[in-house]
C-alpha cells in the first residue's frame, strides 16, 4: 500500500504488541558485570558498513557459499599492532589494554562503564585487521588472533546467555569466527580446517545451538541473528541450520517492514540500517542457493520510498528516535539516488507528502523543480503506536528544515548508557511538542484529519499521554511564505504545567521581545521568528533554557559522542487546560515578520505578513486550521 498524499481517518491503529526481548526486560534477568548499564539490543547503524551488495540476478545463485561481512568500521580503529599488544579502542574510550600481551584478555573489563563499549569487545569485530592479515598470510598475525578468538571461547562456555554483552554481540561474534575460519583456510593454502583449528567449528556449532534458542525478534537484531545462523549452515553445509534461518527470514520481513515501507524500529538511522541489512540478506539467500522469494524485495524497495521521503533538504534523515545525523545513502538506481545526491542524479520522485501508518508524516515544498534543492522547506510529524524498541517519546513532534539550514531540530541520540542523558533524550522533554509535567505515557496517537492541498498541508493529531490528560495538537504547513503554525491544546483534571518547546539548532542566539523570539546564528543570512500568540488564553513570558544539567534541558546530540548546548524556546501555561498557538518562520535576517488578528464569527483570522508577502490563517473554534490567503 503506498503511503497518501490525502486521507482523513478516526480509527484507532492498532497497538504493537512490545517484544519479549528488550534492554529493559534483560536488564532484570541477567548479571551484569559493569555496574547497572546494558547494551542495547541492537547494532548501532550509524558506524559505517560494507557498501550495500550489488542487485543479485533473479535466480538463485547455487555457490553454496557464505561470505564474510566485514567488520562495520570498528576494526579501522584497530590496527593489527594493537592486536599484539592486547589493545581495543572503541568510540572516545582511548585504546584499552584488555589482556596480558599474549592473547589472554579480560572479558569482563569495562573501564568507562559503557555497554556499547563492552559490547562490541566481545564481538571480536576489532579483530578484523588481523583476520585480513591473515588470509593474505600472515601467520603471525592469524596466530594473535586465533589466540585471542580461542580466548573468548574458554573464557566464555556455553551458555553466555548470563553476560549481558557476551549476549548481545552472538550474531556479530558468529560472523568474526565464520570470518577468521576463512582466513585459516586462505592463509594457510588449505581447502579443510586443519586440526589444530576444529575448536572453530565446535564453537561455531555452540553459536548455532545458542541462536537458534535465543532469537530476539522480528527486528533488525532478530535479522542480523538469523543471518549469522544462516552463515553457520552455509559455511558447515547444514541445511538444517539453513532451513531455520531462512524460514526466520522469510516471516520476520512481514513484521520489520510494513506495506508502506515503515520499519518497527521507530527511527530512521534503523531504518536505513534495516535497508543495508535487508539488501545483505536477499544476496546471502541467493549466494548460498536460497530463494528469498518476492517479499523481502517489495517491502525493501517500499523502505526505499520511504527513506526518500524522509530526507530533508539537507540531504540527512531527520533524528528520529534513536538517530544520530546520517546522510541518506544515494542508492543508484533506486529513489535514494535523487534524495540522496540533493537533487544532481536520479529520477526526481514525484511524491511532496507521504503519511505512514507506522506512524510517520514526512513533507517538502518540493524537489527542486522551481528553487534549488537545498532550499525546499521540509518537515517530519510523529504519530502512531506506542513506544517501542528504538522509538521515543517524540508523538505530536515535528522537525523542520527551510533556507539551507536546520530550524527545529530533535534532541538526538544520546547512546545507550542508561543514564540522565539517554532518560532526557528518549523523553518528551527532547522533542518539539507540547509536554505535560506529570505526563510518562508513552501513547499511541492517532492523525485524526489531515489535508493535503497545492500550498499548504494540515493535520490533527490527538493522544492521552497521562491519565486524565488529553493532548490535540493541529499543524498547518505552508508554501510561499514558508512557515509552520501550531495549535497546542491539552486538558487534564488536575492542575498541570503545560510548555509548548521548540528545539532550536545549537549555533543559535536567541532574542525574546514580547510575545516573539527571534533565533539566528551570529552573522548568518537566516533567522528563525517564533511567535506566541493568544487564542482562547493569555499567553505567558517567553522562557529560553539552553545548556541547563538539573534539570536537563537545551541540548543536542549530533552524535552520541558529540553533545551541545542548544536553546529550547518555551511557551508555557499552567492549570486545567492549555491553548498554545506558534507560528514558526524562517526568512532573511532583514525580512519583518508582523502579525495581526481579528475575529470572524466564531473563527479567529491570522493576518501574517513575511518577508513582504501576506498571508491570511483561519483559526476554528475547534482547532482547525485553514490557510485563506
Amino acid at each position: 500500500m503506498p503511503a497518501r498524499h490525502l486521507r482523513t481517518t478516526r480509527t484507532t491503529l492498532r497497538l504493537m504488541i512490545p517484544l519479549l526481548v528488550s534492554a529493559a526486560v534483560l536488564a532484570a534477568v541477567l548479571v551484569i558485570p559493569w555496574g547497572g548499564s546494558e547494551p542495547e539490543a541492537a547494532p548501532d547503524p550509524t558506524v559505517s558498513h560494507t557498501p550495500e551488495p550489488p542487485t543479485a540476478p533473479p535466480t538463485p545463485v547455487k555457490q553454496n557459499t557464505y561470505t564474510c561481512p566485514a567488520y562495520s568500521g570498528i576494526d579501522h580503529a584497530n590496527p593489527v599492532a594493537n592486536l599484539y599488544q592486547d589493545k581495543f579502542t572503541w568510540g572516545t574510550t582511548p585504546p584499552t589494554k584488555v589482556g596480558d600481551g599474549k592473547g589472554n584478555i579480560n572479558w569482563r573489563i569495562n573501564p568507562d562503564k559503557n555497554p556499547s563499549w563492552y559490547m562490541w569487545l566481545h564481538s571480536l569485530r576489532w579483530l578484523g585487521q588481523g583476520i585480513n592479515a591473515g588470509a593474505r598470510g600472515d601467520k603471525r598475525a592469524l596466530q594473535r588472533v586465533s589466540n585471542i578468538a580461542r580466548d573468548w571461547v574458554n573464557d566464555n562456555p556455553y551458555s553466555w546467555k548470563s553476560d549481558v554483552g557476551a549476549y548481545e554481540s552472538t550474531m556479530h561474534r558468529t560472523n568474526v569466527l565464520i570470518c577468521l575460519r576463512e582466513a585459516v583456510l586462505s592463509g594457510l593454502h588449505v581447502v579443510k580446517l586443519p586440526l589444530t583449528y576444529t575448536w572453530l567449528d565446535d564453537a561455531l556449532m555452540e553459536h548455532a545451538w545458542f541462536l537458534q534458542k535465543n532469537y530476539s525478534g522480528d527486528w533488525n537484531h532478530g535479522t542480523d541473528e538469523s543471518l549469522a545462523l544462516f552463515g553457520i549452515g552455509c559455511t558447515l553445509q547444514r541445511n538444517d541450520l539453513k532451513k531455520i534461518a531462512s524460514d526466520r527470514l522469510t516471516s520476520a520481513i512481514k513484521t520489520s517492514i510494513d506495506t508502506q515501507g515503515s520499519t518497527n524500529e521507530q527511527s530512521t538511522a534503523y531504518a536505513q540500517f534495516n535497508y543495508a541489512l535487508w539488501g545483505r540478506a536477499i544476496d546471502v539467500l541467493r549466494k548460498c542457493g536460497v530463494d528469498p522469494g518476492t517479499t523481502i524485495v517489495a517491502r525493501r524497495r517500499e523502505l526505499a520510498k520511504w527513506l526518500a521521503l524522509a530526507t530533508n533538504s539537507l540531504g540527512n534523515l531527520p533524528q528520529l528516535g534513536d538517530s544520530e545525523v546520517v546522510r541518506t545513502v544515494p542508492v543508484p538506481g533506486t529513489v535514494l539516488e535523487y534524495a540522496g545526491t540533493l537533487g544532481k542524479q536520479g529520477i526526481r520522485p514525484t511524491q511532496r507528502v507521504g503519511i505512514f501508518d507506522g506512524g510517520y508524516v514526512f513533507g517538502r515544498t518540493g524537489w527542486g523543480e522551481t528553487r534549488p534543492f537545498t532550499q525546499e522547506s521540509t518537515y517530519s510529524i510523529r504519530f502512531g503506536p506506542s513506544q517501542k524498541l528504538h522509538g521515543h517519546n517524540d508523538h505530536t513532534s515535528v522537525t523542520y528544515t527551510s533556507h539551507g539550514r536546520d530550524i527545529l531540530i530533535d534532541g538526538g541520540h544520546a547512546g545507550y548508557k542508561i543514564d540522565d542523558w539517554r532518560f532526557w533524550a528518549k523523553s518528551q522533554f527532547a522533542h518539539n511538542e507540547l509536554t505535560v509535567k506529570s505526563a510518562t505515557g508513552h501513547p499511541e496517537t492517532k492523525l485524526v484529519r489531515s489535508s493535503i492541498g497545492a500550498t499548504s498541508e494540515y493535520y490533527e493529531l490527538h493522544d492521552s499521554p497521562g491519565a486524565g490528560i488529553d493532548r490535540t495538537r493541529d499543524v498547518l504547513v505552508l508554501k510561499d511564505p514558508d512557515l509552520m503554525v501550531v495549535l497546542d491544546r491539552g486538558t487534564s483534571g488536575s492542575e498541570e504545567d503545560y510548555s509548548t518547546l521548540w528545539h532550536l539548532p545549537s549555533d543559535q542566539k536567541v532574542v525574546v521581545s514580547g510575545n516573539r523570539a527571534v533565533a539566528a546564528k551570529p552573522g548568518d543570512r537566516v533567522k528563525t521568528t517564533l511567535l506566541q500568540i493568544p487564542f482562547q488564553q493569555q499567553t505567558t513570558p517567553i522562557e529560553v533554557v539552553s545548556g541547563s544539567q538539573d534539570p536537563i534541558q537545551g541540548w543536542h546530540y549530533k552524535t552520541i559522542d558529540k553533545r551541545a548546548p542548544a536553546p529550547v524556546v518555551k511557551f508555557n501555561r499552567s492549570g486545567h487546560d492549555a491553548s498554545i498557538l506558534s507560528v514558526i518562520a524562517a526568512t532573511r535576517t532583514k525580512a519583518v515578520v508582523s502579525y495581526t488578528t481579528t475575529q470572524q464569527g466564531s473563527r479567529m483570522l491570522l493576518n501574517l505578513k513575511v518577508d513582504g508577502v501576506t498571508t491570511v490563517i483561519a483559526v476554528a473554534a475547534d482547532g482547525t486550521l485553514q490557510r485563506i490567503k
